[in-house]
């Protein structure tokens, strides 16, 4: 099937549209019609012969090839973003709500304006969005993210002097951690491994699979071994890369380091503990910034699913009513559910409990005697 793919945002993903009979080159922009809305859109790839298993039925179709009109309508509805910012951020102080502000959207066609922001806490915003409905008299979405996306939307530089890959190249945001940075031997120090977001760094997840792989025919430290030349001794340290291990083997009353191909090893007794990574870094994960940075990976897997790119609210606020209403019915049957099949389970047991032996031996004795009858 015939298709093109096209992006909405600098390293978002890109998806599938029929171009019909429109002639789309890369590096084009188009409208196109989503569930959001008319968007404007750049093209990322010509057209293509795409097997209709990777296509979402029904395909939709491009409505246009942009025209000069609508490259100044984008440009005009930057310069309104800027404004819509400013604006939100007065607002924002005025109310004394505890969120940070990091981007403004305007819809291509000015139906919405969408306002990311970034806030530990849930925020009750009902009252800013009745003040930016009044301001801008257009609707208005308050849209809750997460620190990665905060960092994809502003951009920057990371440590390794390029820029930053979520805003690059990276449509997704993998699950990252510090197994990944044990697996590569790398220094367990937050400040090296964590990118400008504050979370672990996204590239720790490009070589995981060939460092668990070369992992996996590699001696652990401390281990004891036997070599290729008949010695025995305890694994000092390994190189992955190179896949040499140092062992510290028994020459006579002698004990001396010598270098060997991981092939010529064989482990005879395992240590018992953590895998790989050096006594340093085993031990700097108590440090308080490690657990700060493990608290934050747990606090993220948890959250991140819940709040990363859904709308946290709407003008009227209706939506967010509706949700807390369902969800105190759901609460109120299920205790009530509950209180009706307690007594009925439990209170057998504590009769049971609270009998004497005398007691009990008449009970089983009936008990007894009603199945015999039965």
């Amino acid at each position: 099937m015939k298709v093109i793919a096209v992006r909405f945002k600098t390293g978002g993903k890109s998806y599938f549209f029929d171009p019909g009979d429109i002639d789309l080159k890369k590096d084009d922009h188009c409208i196109v019609e989503t569930v959001k809305g008319i968007e404007y859109a750049l093209v990322v790839s010509d057209i293509q012969d795409v097997d209709e298993s990777r296509i979402t039925i029904p395909l939709r179709k491009v409505m246009r090839k942009a025209t000069d009109a609508d490259d100044r309508q984008v440009a005009e509805n930057v310069s309104r973003e800027k404004n819509a910012y400013r604006i939100a951020q007065e607002k924002i102080a005025e109310h004394g709500l505890d969120m940070k502000l990091t981007d403004v959207e305007y819809a291509f066609d000015n139906s919405k304006i969408v306002f990311f922001f970034v806030a530990e806490q849930r925020v009750d915003f009902r009252d800013l969005v009745k003040d930016l409905a009044g301001i801008f008299r257009t609707r208005i979405e308050l849209r809750q993210i997460g620190v990665r996306d905060e960092a994809r939307s502003l951009g920057g530089f990371g440590s390794c002097g390029r820029p930053l890959c979520c805003s690059e190249f990276l449509s997704d945001f993998v699950p990252v951690s510090i197994k990944m940075a044990k697996e590569q031997n790398l220094s367990l120090n937050p400040t090296k491994i964590s990118g400008v977001c504050g979370r672990l760094m996204c590239c720790l997840k490009y070589e995981e699979e060939a460092y668990e792989e070369l992992n996996s025919t590699m001696p652990a430290l401390g281990d004891y071994v036997a070599t290729s030349d008949g010695m025995r001794g305890e694994v000092s340290s390994i190189n992955v890369l190179r896949q040499i291990a140092k062992v510290l083997v028994e020459n006579g009353d002698d004990k001396e380091l010598r270098d060997y191909p991981a092939s010529d090893i064989t482990v005879l007794r395992r240590k018992k503990g953590k895998r790989g990574g050096s006594h340093a870094s085993i031990a700097a994960e108590d440090s308080p910034e490690m657990l700060k940075l493990l608290e934050d990976e747990a606090r993220e897997k948890k959250s991140e699913n819940n709040h990363n790119n859904k709308p946290s609210g709407s003008e009227q606020g209706g939506k967010k009513d509706h949700q807390d209403k369902n969800r105190g019915g759901n609460q109120g049957g299920n205790q009530g559910g509950n209180r009706d099949k307690k007594p009925h389970n439990n209170n057998g047991k504590n009769e049971g409990r609270n009998r004497d032996r005398h007691g009990k031996g008449e009970r089983d004795k009936q008990s007894g005697g009603e199945q015999g009858q039965s």
